[in-house]
């Protein structure tokens, strides 16, 4: 990935997710609006997931953990990483598969920031639901993809796409007042053009209004 320093704005996204809001997210977020609002459930997200999960893996942003505590392919006890800014983000998701003797490791960094390349190498790499929370155009958010291995995961966009009642109001409050999401004129030529510029495979399916894609075989060497 390439080089930056941590925005105020990643900050303050980040800081958004208290143990409270984790709390209420798998029901609130993963269950309700992923049906109601953006219509691609969290079940047909799952499968995406489970599919495309690696032997090594590094999940940016994993919210609380549900998707990797669900998928079965975690039953092998892969290595796993996790990143984000937020502890609390963090202590959640490493303590959901311990049930399966999976300890992830944990780095503190954004996702626009250059990963350490002591972290190593990673069959895949995850970003689900946090894209649309990520400040700037396409070509910035864009930055984040210099990844190894299968770049996986699901946004939420905000144009480009027919959004319900539920949808746009909970865009409108998230773009606007909350500040969670930065998502207006995210649109799926955008991200595909950004991810086509980084690797030679691109698959994105549109359901709803969310995106979910996965990249393979990187054009360049990954950022270090």
């Amino acid at each position: 990935m390439a080089a930056g320093e941590v925005t105020q704005a990643e900050k303050d996204g980040a800081e958004k997710y208290s143990r409270a809001v984790l709390a209420a997210y798998d029901t609130f977020v993963l269950k309700w609006s992923n049906t109601y609002a953006w219509r691609y459930p969290r079940e047909r997200l799952l499968t995406h997931y489970d599919t495309h999960l690696g032997g090594r893996h590094l999940d940016i942003g994993p919210g609380t953990g549900w998707y990797l505590h669900q998928a079965t392919s975690s039953a092998a006890a892969p290595e796993i990483t996790l990143m984000d800014l937020n502890t609390n983000t963090m202590a959640m998701t490493a303590g959901r598969p311990a049930d399966r003797n999976i300890t992830p490791e944990v780095h503190t960094g954004s996702i626009l920031a250059p990963i350490d390349p002591t972290v190593g190498v990673f069959d895949s790499v995850a970003a689900n639901f946090v894209f649309h929370c990520v400040p700037g155009t396409w070509a910035q958010k864009g930055r984040a993809f210099g990844h190894d291995g299968v770049f996986f995961g699901s946004t939420i966009l905000g144009t480009g796409v027919q959004h319900n009642l539920f949808g746009r109001a909970l865009c409108a409050l998230y773009n606007g007042p909350i500040k969670a999401f930065d998502n207006s004129a995210d649109d799926p030529g955008g991200l595909r053009t950004a991810l086509s510029a980084a690797f030679d495979t691109v698959d994105i399916t549109v359901v709803g209004t969310v995106a979910v894609f996965a990249a393979h075989r990187p054009r360049r060497t990954p950022a270090q």
